[in-house]
């Protein structure tokens, strides 16, 4: 079969629901494309903060997304995810609006606070919402071509980010940071238009026991406490660098242009568009567990990659950091259809907004100490062993990923369970049951 005629049978199984999330998806991650490769940038260059303050005010973030993430996904379960994306997605216009004009660390703090809110509640309910238009492996497909429209928005505003935002103009940076807030009246209006009738609410059933469905009694669950540990690992050495600590290696140490820096976010996006449907084929019957070591082994070279730009700074470094971009997209398509997958496949409908805040509070963790470990790091030039760590910890996915497949089902790890057998009483040859 064709990806064409695979992608059109996809389309065509998607409710009207899941159609109207997946087709607009792009749009509403065009401004924070804008944004994403260049705010630590932002605030160090543009507005004269320390590399290392930059990078604590960004996991910052993380901290405040980290609080409400609890709270968020028990309201998701209580009063609907289309709400909560509502509240979210404000959240966020109002924190890029405050940070086009933020001044000073206390007004930038500010900022970050608002988009905390929106990264910790927005989540849990996002991918609540597509888990209840998808089901079955629709539902890792649609996770994975939405990881792909969300990249082929964010990579077209890198583009036009890196091509606009100049350090030497800080209302160039005003500008993007207010693209990026208006952006959000996309996700607003579909939650106040076509998909107003959608709550994303699952009553518990009859005989489901209340105590089970607290944050205490899910972590109990092995399974979900090393998804946990490999969530958590897989942002540390993977998204929480991405944003910040690749940025600020490949400007200091690699000393390349913002201009390159925008353009490696572009190949990174460009990779993604063009081979997740490919991947997705690829994995489609395979353990989820075994594609994140292969994930982990791409991530690691990929940092290897970075890694060498320090001994060629400049022009050759720049052609490092777009490889380096291309490798670490190749792994990124295997990982994002995989955990939100193996999470919501999990999770009992009625606590599936709980299951995804679990999952999204290893995410924040993961992004607390992400940059801050970078920002200290580079600060004090020790660009070596921040490689050397990160390597390191693509080795530990690998282990996590390994633990998790002996915990979870076949189903929830993306392959069809055999089918029962028994004996048949007079021959004493198996027989399929039922």
């Amino acid at each position: 079969m064709s990806s064409s005629a695979t992608l059109r049978t996809f389309w065509s199984q998607l409710s009207t629901e899941g159609r109207w999330l997946l087709s607009t998806v792009a749009i509403q991650t065009l401004g924070r494309g804008l944004t994403l490769p260049f705010t630590v940038i932002y605030l160090h260059e543009v507005r004269g903060f320390s590399l290392d303050l930059a990078g604590t005010l960004m996991s910052f973030i993380a901290v405040v997304a980290l609080l409400v993430t609890g709270p968020g996904g028990a309201l998701t379960d209580r009063i609907g995810a289309r709400r909560m994306i509502l509240f979210a997605t404000t959240a966020q216009m109002i924190g890029c609006t405050v940070l086009a004009f933020a001044t000073t660390p206390w007004m930038a703090a500010l900022a970050f606070v608002f988009l905390g809110l929106n990264f910790g509640v927005s989540w849990p309910a996002f991918n609540s919402l597509i888990a209840a238009v998808t089901t079955g492996e629709t539902r890792q497909q649609y996770f994975g071509i939405n990881f792909a429209l969300v990249n082929l928005g964010i990579g077209l505003g890198g583009v036009v980010g890196g091509l606009y935002a100049d350090v030497g103009e800080p209302r160039t940076f005003t500008v993007i940071f207010l693209a990026d807030a208006a952006s959000m009246l996309v996700p607003i209006a579909l939650m106040l238009g076509p998909l107003r009738h959608v709550t994303g609410l699952h009553e518990a059933p009859d005989d489901a026991d209340p105590a089970a469905g607290s944050y205490l009694a899910i972590l109990r669950q092995p399974a979900v406490l090393w998804m946990t540990a490999l969530t958590f690992t897989g942002v540390f050495v993977g998204y929480g660098q991405l944003e910040a600590g690749f940025p600020a290696f490949a400007r200091e140490v690699g000393e390349v242009s913002t201009r390159v820096i925008g353009f490696s976010f572009a190949v990174n996006t460009a990779v993604i568009v063009l081979l997740q449907f490919l991947v997705l084929r690829r994995i489609a019957g395979h353990r989820r567990t075994r594609v994140m070591l292969v994930m982990a082994a791409l991530w690691a070279a990929s940092w290897v990659l970075l890694g060498v730009t320090a001994a060629v700074p400049g022009t050759v470094a720049a052609v490092g950091v777009l490889a380096f971009a291309a490798v670490f997209a190749l792994g990124e398509t295997m990982l994002q259809p995989t955990v939100p997958a193996i999470t919501n496949d999990m999770a009992p409908d009625h606590l599936r907004g709980r299951y995804n805040a679990v999952n999204a509070g290893a995410f924040q963790g993961g992004a607390i100490a992400g940059p801050a470990f970078a920002g200290f790091l580079l600060h004090h030039g020790w660009s070596t062993a921040y490689v050397a760590v990160l390597v390191a910890g693509c080795g530990l996915i690998a282990v996590l990923a390994l633990v998790v497949e002996r915990l979870i089902s076949p189903r929830v790890n993306g392959i069809e369970e055999p089918p029962l057998v028994s004996a048949d009483p007079a021959t004493g040859e198996p027989t399929p049951a039922g």
